[in-house]
């Protein structure tokens, strides 16, 4: 293991008044700084109530402590842990007993974690997951990010690496013996294994959008002409005033944005400008915004008026619906804001079609994780081609099944991930 010189410690849990605090310590010096404190150490990961005391032996506070030794902690060092009364003054004045003790000193944003990375007790992959656990505000991004934190993508990512080195191995013997008579074609079994990978890898690339938009949020715009009811209708869905609404149109000039939670899915709506011809130059740029975040949001739902047609084709998964139901007299597929009628049916199909797509993701959470797998999937598409022109190319396989390999090990972070780490770990609190 690659252990730090230097001993951190911080506090773990949110600042301010609360019932417990905890501040964790982790190094070569946790065991010392903890003898200090409060004496003998408890037995390994048994809590234990002690009393703290600083170096003149006054009062500090009465704690549960807890021991993690070398190897057996989530940093791979000696760690300890102080369960703190949760206030304020008592917080500071044990932050200031430790940062008196000589080789300990407060750790920086993320560096437990960075610590659990460089002593092997996390891949950078696990990483991620816990950063996106820390951000997770709904249920399905909670499941996502736990499936990342367990290491099932760096499994994944294992089993294909394991795979391709096999391939690679066939094919080294075969180059190494190729002035000698070789029993036995690599190539079915070689090209057996570029097939399965290859199809894990294709399967795990199409779904990355969509758990992208699982970990930052699926967007619902909400379109159609002036006045036909969207703000009226997204107040309705947000249950609260979040855009204004008037008889006159035009009143949005701006997309206007409210975060939900539907069935455990992070949906953002927006209420777009009304879309019509106008020689208003700022509600003219309203029009166009709207219509750029109607294009790239993930599902639209267009409001119609009798006799009207959508500004653009709905694209297929779209929701159309009849605008102001309260006013029609036949409004079996129409929606109002006003009353609330449909929406409950609308939001329901919302979720549905979007539930939908959250099925079809995979493991593979982020845009670094598709770039890998596509320089993976472009080396062993090489090697297919390769395969074709007989033993005397195989050098040319293995080179390409190496790259393959390389581009697989960066999602776990073996390779090519340093300029990665400061940007990662800077998106963490201190004291994890």
């Amino acid at each position: 293991m690659a252990f730090a010189a230097e001993t951190i410690f911080a506090l773990a849990t949110a600042p301010g008044k609360a019932g417990v605090a905890v501040i964790r310590v982790s190094g070569s010096l946790a065991a010392t700084a903890g003898r200090a404190l409060f004496g003998s150490l408890p037995e390994p990961r048994l809590a234990s109530l002690r009393l703290l005391k600083d170096a003149e032996g006054r009062r500090l506070d009465q704690a549960l402590v807890l021991y993690f030794p070398e190897k057996n902690s989530f940093t791979g060092e000696e760690v300890i842990e102080l369960h703190l009364h949760g206030s304020v003054a008592v917080v500071n004045a044990v932050l200031r007993e430790l940062s008196d003790m000589p080789g300990l000193r407060l750790a920086e944003a993320g560096e437990f974690t960075r610590r659990a990375l460089e002593n092997g007790c996390l891949d950078l992959a696990q990483v991620e997951g816990l950063a996106d656990l820390i951000e997770a505000e709904t249920e399905a991004q909670r499941r996502q990010a736990l499936r990342v934190l367990s290491g099932d993508l760096g499994q994944l990512a294992g089993g294909w690496r394991e795979k391709l080195i096999r391939a690679a191995a066939l094919l080294e013997a075969t180059i190494d013996f190729a002035d000698e008579e070789v029993p036995v074609d690599v190539t079915p079994e070689v090209q057996a294994l570029l097939a399965v990978v290859r199809g894990e890898l294709a399967s795990e690339i199409s779904g990355v959008d969509t758990a992208e938009r699982i970990r930052t949020g699926f967007e619902v715009a909400i379109l159609g002409a002036p006045n036909v009811g969207k703000s009226t209708l997204l107040n309705a869905l947000a249950g609260r005033e979040a855009a204004i609404t008037s008889e006159y149109a035009g009143t949005t000039r701006d997309v206007i944005e409210v975060r939900m939670d539907l069935n455990g899915l992070p949906v953002t709506l927006l209420d777009t400008a009304g879309l019509r011809e106008t020689e208003d130059h700022v509600e003219g740029i309203g029009i166009e915004r709207a219509r750029e975040r109607a294009r790239a949001a993930d599902l639209r739902v267009f409001l119609i008026e009798e006799g009207q047609h959508p500004d653009f084709e709905p694209l297929p998964g779209d929701i159309v619906r009849a605008a102001k139901a309260d006013t029609l007299s036949d409004a079996g597929a129409a929606v109002s804001g006003k009353t609330g009628q449909g929406v409950a049916e609308l939001v329901s199909e919302i979720t549905s079609v979007l539930s939908q797509r959250a099925g079809r993701s995979g493991v593979a959470t982020r845009e670094r994780h598709r770039v890998a797998m596509m320089r993976a999937n472009d080396s062993l598409a090489a090697v297919h081609a390769v395969l074709d022109l007989g033993p005397e190319q195989y050098e040319i396989a293995a080179e390409e099944l190496r790259s393959a390999i390389r581009a697989l090990d960066s999602i776990v972070g073996r390779v090519d991930v340093e300029n990665l780490l400061d940007e990662i770990f800077s998106s963490f609190c201190i004291g994890k």
